[in-house]
């Protein structure tokens, strides 16, 4: 065999194997998805998650992404601390694209889609500890209803989304999180506005009336404000930051913005 042969002969073995991992890794994320549908008929306790040490926390945050290592695939061991987030809004809002922007472009690939409802998964390693965010993406319509109290039973943070350019997305979270804190009463609630970098175009006197209607919505909700942009990757990881701040305990101090034409994070 030639020097031409084996190196085809690797690059086809090492093809073979990643497609074994690949679909060994959806799998598992399917019978895990299985085993919540099973428990949210129970009437089982909520999960519950271990606190982090002061040092670790401090590191946690302030850590760069150089810092960070994806793992692909749920783990079940008993050293992961595994955070379930619950995502609702309409159709067509960029709920995905914000997922995404987030977890990477190669996890879409490791989606689990089912009827109404996507997972995504991203686990990070940090500072030697890990870290395993679960996201559940709630479809858009109507018919996606019947998803939310498996998406959202047992959650610790849900993101509330809509479309800064589309007032009645903004008008349908009510909906939204009436639906949610049925089955969820304790999870943190974040209310997001999708693609400022659009919203930011508007004239500046609709850009304050949308302004205006989130934060009245966010101060019913007893929610957190972000306005946020998948594109210009806007508010995204600092969200998941703050979901982090806000379970553990961490000195992490998040800046107020309210002024017009910039993202909103208001709380």
């Amino acid at each position: 065999m030639n020097h031409h042969q084996l190196c085809r002969k690797v690059v086809q073995v090492n093809t073979i194997r990643w497609k074994i991992v690949e679909k060994v890794s959806i799998f598992r994320k399917f019978l895990r998805f299985i085993w919540e549908r099973i428990m949210v008929c129970s009437t089982g306790n909520s999960v519950t998650y271990r606190r982090l040490s002061t040092k670790f926390s401090e590191e946690l945050l302030a850590v760069e992404s150089s810092d960070e290592t994806l793992i692909s695939g749920y783990d079940s061991d008993s050293d992961l601390v595994a955070l379930k987030i619950s995502i609702l809004g309409d159709c067509q809002i960029g709920k995905t694209s914000f997922v995404i922007k987030y977890v990477g472009d190669e996890q879409e690939n490791m989606c689990l889609e089912m009827k109404g409802l996507n997972l995504m998964d991203k686990t990070l390693i940090v500072r030697g500890a890990r870290i395993a965010f679960r996201i559940w993406d709630v479809g858009g319509d109507h018919s996606s209803y019947d998803q939310i109290p498996i998406a959202c039973k047992n959650s610790v943070a849900i993101l509330f989304m809509f479309d800064l350019t589309s007032r009645s997305t903004l008008n349908n979270v009510i909906d939204w999180y009436s639906e949610a804190r049925k089955w969820n009463q304790t999870a943190i609630p974040i209310l997001i506005g999708t693609k400022f970098d659009d919203f930011v175009q508007l004239p500046l006197d609709i850009q304050w009336s949308v302004v205006t209607q989130a934060r009245a919505y966010a101060k019913a909700m007893k929610a957190t404000l972000f306005f946020s942009s998948a594109t210009h990757n806007i508010n995204v990881n600092k969200i998941f930051k703050f979901i982090m701040a806000k379970l553990f305990n961490l000195p992490w101090t998040l800046q107020r913005n309210v002024t017009i034409g910039e993202p909103i994070i208001d709380f």
